[in-house]
């Protein structure tokens, strides 16, 4: 059984996605399999299953403002996880909303789903940029994610520190670079707070994940509600979220589920 924290709370503020492996799902599977009381904020409905995206339908501003506002004013959170804002208007909305929070921000800056489809427009990124980094307490790229950030390509661990190095730059508290994406035998990640910094490498799974970086910054968020500290959230968050794919299942045709409660359940 499953034992919740009195008054832990996190938020997450993100997509929707109808195959139920990424956004607000994982996110809110992630929260409850780690015992955190989730709350959401749908800033897009998308229709997409294993294998891709067919429609994206972003939620109105007014909508959004008005989640997070319900959100805020009654519940309220301990950390906050930011996922997909597909547009600068968003983007905005979004940051006008939380200018007062003060607790930790988690931020994914979700440019590409897992099937390939675009979920931030071009013309939005000098927005996420100017808009939300400076409110993160630690930001979580992927190396392509990465190099659209700091406009090189990220190519090996060297590249992966320097990288780090650029995004803290642009007013993040902190940066976990994740380096799935790059070809090497095992998988590294990378974190710097420009005090701190420490890799972590893993043995690469394989499975293609589907909701993979949702489900690692959503853990890095519920840690951090628990009121652990940043370096410790990252590490658990790591470790719970290889665990989720190692133990992940198909439940389409194509990229694989997490399965987020492998601690208690591992029948799929």
């Amino acid at each position: 059984m499953l034992a919740f924290l009195p008054c832990m709370k996190a938020l997450t503020i993100a997509g929707s996605d109808s195959g139920g492996g990424a956004g607000i799902q994982a996110d809110l599977k992630t929260f409850a399999a780690l015992g955190i009381h989730g709350s959401s904020v749908i800033t897009a409905i998308t229709a997409q299953n294993s294998k891709e995206v067919t429609a994206v339908c972003n939620t109105p501003l007014p909508i959004i403002k008005a989640q997070i506002d319900a959100v805020l004013s009654d519940i309220g959170c301990d950390a906050i996880k930011i996922g997909m804002l597909s547009n600068a208007a968003i983007i905005a909305t979004v940051a006008s909303c939380l200018k007062d929070v003060s607790v930790p921000i988690v931020l994914d800056p979700v440019m590409v789903a897992a099937s390939g489809a675009k979920l931030l427009e071009d013309s939005a990124i000098a927005a996420l940029k100017k808009s939300l980094f400076p409110s993160a307490t630690i930001v979580t790229p992927n190396v392509h994610e990465a190099s659209v950030l700091v406009g090189y390509e990220i190519q090996n661990r060297d590249d992966i520190k320097k990288a780090a190095a650029d995004i803290l730059k642009l007013g993040c508290k902190s940066a976990l670079m994740k380096g799935s994406h790059l070809n090497t035998k095992e998988v590294l990640d990378y974190f710097t707070d420009g005090k701190e910094e420490f890799s972590l490498t893993k043995k690469r799974i394989p499975k293609e994940g589907h909701g993979t970086g949702c489900t690692l910054s959503s853990a890095i968020a519920a840690y951090l509600a628990k009121g652990e500290s940043l370096a410790d959230a990252v590490k658990k968050a790591i470790t719970y979220t290889q665990n989720a794919l190692e133990h992940g299942y198909k439940a389409g045709s194509q990229n694989y589920v997490l399965n987020h409660f492998w601690q208690t359940n591992d029948t799929f």
